[in-house]
């Protein structure tokens, strides 16, 4: 259902992913990565604790130090992540997710579920669309 017409907090009409200013639409764009929901399930996984930017790589498998980078870069910018840096040489950078980002890792985890309760199906239904087509 949509509420044409109801603005959101950040003044994009609530419901409607058509309307760039829609929140669901923008946070979809800023979250909507496989690295993004990844970096904050590993940094969930680590709290309390802060976790550096290498052991946070070595346990993305995949992840390419840009990726990485920019990820977080993101992250700390939209207030999900907080970035904390010690002044050795060389620096030592240090993530943990905020408050914000905590709230964001328990609507993720029911994603998580979701597809793993669902993602047999939907590769079921891309075999049989396969199929169709094999022998179509």
């Amino acid at each position: 259902m949509t509420t044409r017409g109801a603005r959101g907090a950040g003044g994009g009409v609530r419901g409607d992913l058509f309307d760039p200013h829609c929140p669901t639409r923008q946070l979809l764009d800023r979250i909507g990565t496989k690295w993004t929901s990844m970096a904050v399930k590993t940094l969930a996984d680590a709290t309390p604790d802060e976790v550096r930017f290498a052991e946070l790589r070595r346990r993305m498998p995949g992840v390419s130090q840009k990726m990485l980078s920019v990820t977080l870069r993101s992250l700390t910018r939209d207030g999900l992540v907080s970035r904390r840096v010690e002044p050795t040489v060389p620096p030592r950078v240090f993530y943990r997710l905020t408050g914000l980002g905590l709230s964001l890792e328990a609507a993720l985890a029911g994603l998580r579920t979701w597809a793993e309760e669902h993602m047999a199906e939907i590769d079921r239904a891309n075999e049989a669309v396969d199929q169709e087509v094999d022998e179509g």
